[in-house]
């Protein structure tokens, strides 16, 4: 059995993965994040939040943790070529958008993620 880590936001004891992804959805909030960028030494700033904000949207709307390269189509019809291109998306997520934005914004690793770089 994979061990459950935890922590604690705002006296509220939080499970997660031994990858450090929330286990409970309904566990997420805003502080949650800062702790989880904290620990991703990312210091958050508006446009993480957009990011975070539609990944979380993404996930309501269709059940699934999108991989980086339908995170970038979506972004596209949503934002255009700015907001989806790997080069902002990997600024703002050194380690992959999907891997560090999901867990970031609370959400599952998407099942084939392969974005990130070491």
């Amino acid at each position: 059995m994979a061990d459950i880590l935890k922590f604690i936001v705002d006296e509220e004891l939080i499970d997660t993965d031994p990858n450090g992804y929330l286990l409970r959805l309904d566990d997420w909030s805003e502080d949650v994040a800062r702790k989880l960028s904290d620990e991703e030494e990312i210091a958050l700033t508006d446009d993480h939040w957009e990011i975070i904000h539609f990944l979380r949207n993404y996930y309501s709307q269709f059940g699934i943790a999108p991989n980086v390269r339908t995170l970038r189509k979506a972004l596209a019809s949503e934002y255009g070529d700015d907001k989806s291109s790997k080069k902002y998306l990997y600024d703002l997520f050194p380690k992959g958008p999907s891997r560090q934005g999901c867990r970031i914004a609370g959400l599952p690793l998407p099942n084939d993620c392969v974005d990130w770089h070491g």
